[in-house]
């Protein structure tokens, strides 16, 4: 297969700093779709894959999933995308299209397991994917999503995946207006889960472990900050929630929010991925028909239902633009939560 050789920024090993290096990309195929990047977001994914946190990255490695640019080459059977046209590439390149999941516009669930977007397996070109850290991408036309021309395009690159992975669960957890909706964490998932479940409609609190982000939270469409810290403030919403979002990245103690979940409640874990540290007690979960339930990103339907509400009520990320140049420093930064709420790297900086 013909390839094209391109700048990108990627970590040669888990313990260097991500530098400029070069890649190919596969010259399109009948139905791929070319992409000029012009922005891409930066995740915590990110970061855990160039230094391996997770164990399985593959090096060079070469990360971003919030992928947004300009469509350059078409393949001769595409018919969604025409040179020129805005577009965007989230977490997913690939699936194996036939599962029951796939089959159900669930292709994040996909049995095999779908092509990441950077560190899975290539299958046109072999070894393994690379991610929007690049000067151009070439994905099949299913997995690329339209973006709406009202929408800031960097600000638009994080809806990729902070914006799907909480818009997900709202709608599978049928969030409208008259919703009690509770969000744990106020990052680059928290400030989304607020902004979108606020749009949908419903009463939305945050949960805070300090009085520090409540402004914050309330600009951001919040309608009630609660500190979790403070016993009375946690007994004062007691039963009310029906469906919270988590999106705390590290383990904490889940119970004292399933506390606060009405009957039938359900609290989703988005951000944090292993085992539980205390426990679940489990007496308030059966005595009131709680519910504990995971969630990760969503279908490539789903994430262009996203993108569509979210052109339809001008919402995008909250976000600080980075140059590519500037990206080790920013993952220092991300560590300590010193950004609000997502880098986004301006790609025209690598192309200079």
């Amino acid at each position: 297969m013909s390839v094209t050789n391109v700048k990108a920024y990627g970590a040669p090993a888990a313990d260097a700093d991500l530098k400029q290096l070069n890649i190919d990309r596969r010259e399109p195929t009948t139905k791929d779709v070319e992409i000029d990047i012009l922005y891409c977001g930066v995740c915590h994914s990110d970061l855990h894959t160039a230094r391996n946190d997770w164990g399985g990255s593959m090096y060079p490695a070469v990360p971003g999933h919030e992928i947004v640019g300009r469509v350059t080459r078409v393949g001769s059977e595409v018919s969604k995308f025409k040179v020129g046209d805005l577009a965007a590439v989230g977490c997913m390149v690939d699936s194996c299209g036939e599962c029951p999941s796939c089959k159900q516009d669930l292709e994040q669930y996909c049995v095999p397991g779908f092509t990441g977007t950077y560190n899975g397996k290539d299958t046109h070109l072999g070894g393994h994917t690379y991610g929007g850290y690049s000067e151009k991408v070439v994905v099949d036309e299913h997995f690329v999503l339209r973006v709406p021309e009202n929408l800031d395009l960097a600000g638009t690159a994080p809806l990729l995946c902070a914006g799907i992975t909480t818009w997900s669960p709202l709608r599978h957890w049928n969030v409208g207006p008259n919703s009690k909706v509770a969000v744990v964490g106020l990052g680059g998932l928290g400030h989304m889960a607020i902004k979108l479940a606020n749009a949908l409609g419903a009463n939305v609190t945050l949960f805070s472990r300090t009085p520090g982000k409540t402004q914050d939270a309330l600009d951001l469409g919040a309608h009630e900050v609660v500190i979790s810290t403070d016993d009375q403030q946690m007994k004062n919403v007691a039963g009310k929630f029906d469906v919270i979002i988590d999106t705390v990245p590290y383990v904490h103690d889940l119970n004292p929010y399933v506390g606060t979940l009405a009957i039938n409640g359900t609290l989703v874990v988005v951000g944090y991925l292993g085992p539980l540290d205390p426990l679940l007690n489990t007496v308030p979960m059966i005595l009131g028909r709680k519910a504990v339930a995971g969630s990760v990103i969503g279908g490539i339907a789903e994430t262009q239902e996203m993108l569509d509400f979210c052109g339809k009520h001008n919402i995008t990320s909250e976000i600080e633009v980075i140059k590519m140049q500037e990206i080790n420093e920013a993952y220092e930064r991300m560590i300590k939560s010193d950004v609000r709420y997502r880098f986004v790297i301006d790609m025209a900086s690598l192309k200079a």
